[in-house]
C-alpha cells in the first residue's frame, strides 16, 4: 500500500528534544487535567473557545497509557484490557488554580478487529467530523506502535488532517512502546515516521522506560502557550 503523506513537499523532521525548555513547568501543566464530559456523537460536546488537543489512534496503541503517564494520573483516560471499548470523546480540562487554558480530547480507538463493523463506521465518522469542524482544535497527536507502522485507518487520518495542517494545526506522530525496539530499530521508525509525518513531528515516546515524556509534554504545553517562554513561567508555576 502506497503511504499517504500529509504534504509532499514538506522536509521530513523528527520533533526537537526540547532541552532548552523546562519540563517541570509543562508535566506540572498537565497534571492539572480534570475530567470535563463524555459524548457519544460530535454535537453532545460543548462549544469551547479554550484550545484543543486531541488524541488519536489505532486501538491498543497505547494512547491511554500516555495520556495518563502524561498527566501522572494512573486512571484518567479510560484503559480497557479489551481494546476498542472506549466509544466516547473524552474531555479533560487543563489549567492551575482553577484557571482553564487548555483541554485533552481523547478520541475513541479504531480498527481494532473484535469491534462489530457498524461501530467501527460510526467511531470513524464521529472522529473525521471532530477533525474537521471542531473550531478550537490546536493540535492533534498520532499514537502509532511502530511495530505495527501506519494502518490504512492511520493514512485515512492523516488526509483527513491534512488542509488544516497546511492552515497551521498542529500536528506530532507519536511512536509508542519505543522500548520493544533495539536501538537501530527505533532510529529507522523514526526516520520512516518523520517523512509519514509531513506536516507534522515525530518523536519515540515509551512510558515503561520513561522515552520522550518530558519532551511530549513540552510540545504541548508550548502549542498551547506559543507567547510564553517556559522560563519566564517558572517562578509563578514551578513548585
Amino acid at each position: 500500500m502506497t503511504t499517504k503523506h500529509l504534504s509532499a513537499h514538506t522536509a521530513p523532521k523528527a520533533a526537537p528534544t526540547g532541552k532548552g525548555a523546562s519540563a517541570t513547568v509543562a508535566l506540572g501543566w498537565l497534571h492539572t487535567a480534570r475530567f470535563m464530559t463524555s459524548a457519544p456523537e460530535l454535537h453532545f460536546l460543548p462549544t469551547l473557545a479554550l484550545p484543543e488537543i486531541a488524541f488519536v489512534g489505532r486501538s491498543n496503541a497505547g494512547k491511554s497509557t500516555c495520556i495518563n503517564t502524561l498527566t501522572q494520573q494512573k486512571q484518567l483516560a479510560f484503559a480497557s484490557r479489551k481494546p476498542g471499548r472506549t466509544q466516547h470523546i473524552n474531555l479533560f480540562t487543563l489549567g492551575k488554580q482553577g484557571i482553564h487554558d487548555a483541554v485533552l480530547a481523547d478520541l475513541p480507538g479504531y480498527g481494532y478487529a473484535a469491534v462489530p463493523k457498524q461501530d467501527k463506521i460510526r467511531w470513524q465518522a464521529v472522529m473525521a467530523n471532530y477533525l474537521v469542524t471542531r473550531e478550537n482544535l490546536k493540535g492533534v497527536v498520532l499514537l502509532c506502535d511502530p511495530r505495527l507502522g501506519l494502518t490504512e485507518l492511520d493514512e485515512i487520518l492523516l488526509e483527513v488532517i491534512r488542509p488544516r495542517v497546511e492552515q497551521g494545526l498542529k500536528f506530532l506522530l507519536v511512536l509508542t512502546k519505543c522500548d520493544k525496539l533495539n536501538r537501530s530499530e527505533a532510529s529507522k521508525a523514526l526516520s520512516i515516521a518523520a517523512l509519514q509525518s509531513g506536516g507534522g513531528q515525530a518523536m519515540l515516546f515509551s512510558a515503561t522506560k520513561r522515552i520522550g515524556i518530558d519532551a511530549l509534554a513540552q510540545h504541548l504545553w508550548e502549542w498551547v502557550h506559543p507567547a510564553m517562554s517556559i522560563s519566564r513561567a517558572l517562578p509563578e508555576d514551578g513548585p
